[in-house]
């Protein structure tokens, strides 16, 4: 087991939350969304756990700059345990860290993203707004209230995750491969889940056949819901599999053959 000597400072957290902060949404794409933002905010700790310039190093920034995208308001939870894990067991917590990643990341976009981005605004926002329609000055000092305790709540999480992630690493070693195993499983559950409530298309067109309609969209909902949605994922996931493929071209792929099917009266969304 390849283990690190390095132990993550105050100066460490410090300087992990301003980059949290500031930079992580600015790498965003739409091929791995938050992918080198999450590897920009913890490269300088990376480097002091694995050297500069080492394979370790290289291939722990490759793992951390796949497909990633959770919620701003939560994404220092996962980034401390992650680092509780590299720290302790170094390049060996790999899989253990891209499993974890995978698994945690979705449930976390929706538990942040309806609390911090959609409830708490709601709430303050409609406050502040009602007493500034009267004349009261105060609303906009609730507002800006509400939004220091949600950027300290941001704050603080690291550290927590952290210790929380070593006492996981120290307390229930034998057990990392059922959570890896468990994260992993998540992590398909969730893509399943996106997938029959984010692919939005069914068939459009209805042939004669002797004077009778022919529902295809109908029919195969009668065999298995969801069912065009599904083949059309496996498919591009068969098209990322062929040489010289990426995402970013996939993507124009979908979007030439989904506007001419569309225009040919084939398909539609649902």
């Amino acid at each position: 087991m390849t283990k690190s000597n390095y132990k993550l400072t105050d100066k460490d957290f410090h300087q992990i939350n301003m980059r949290s902060l500031f930079g992580f949404q600015l790498g965003w794409n739409y091929e791995r969304m938050q992918g080198s933002g999450y590897l920009y905010h913890i490269l300088p700790q990376l480097r002091k756990i694995y050297g500069d310039n080492t394979p370790e190093l290289k291939s722990m920034m490759k793992t951390h700059t796949q497909f990633f995208n959770t919620s701003n308001f939560f994404n220092t939870i996962i980034t401390g345990i992650d680092l509780a894990l590299e720290e302790k067991q170094g390049i060996d917590a790999q899989e253990t860290v891209a499993g974890l990643k995978a698994g945690l990341m979705g449930p976390f976009a929706a538990i942040g993203d309806s609390i911090f981005g959609s409830l708490v605004p709601t709430i303050f926002g409609a406050l502040a707004a009602s007493m500034a329609a009267q004349g009261n000055p105060v609303g906009i000092f609730i507002w800006i209230a509400a939004q220091i305790a949600v950027n300290v709540f941001r704050w603080v999480q690291l550290k927590f995750a952290y210790k929380e992630g070593i006492s996981l690493v120290t307390t229930m070693q034998d057990k990392l491969n059922a959570i890896t195993d468990a994260a992993t499983i998540m992590g398909v559950f969730m893509v399943g889940a996106l997938v029959a409530t984010m692919v939005n298309v069914k068939f459009a067109i209805v042939p004669q056949i002797g004077g009778v309609s022919l529902d295809i969209q109908n029919n195969l909902d009668m065999i298995i819901p969801r069912l065009l949605p599904a083949a059309v994922v496996g498919a591009i996931y068969w098209l990322l599999g062929k040489k010289g493929m990426t995402s970013t071209r996939a993507i124009f792929i979908v979007l030439v053959v989904c506007v001419a099917l569309s225009a040919a009266g084939v398909i539609s969304k649902m």
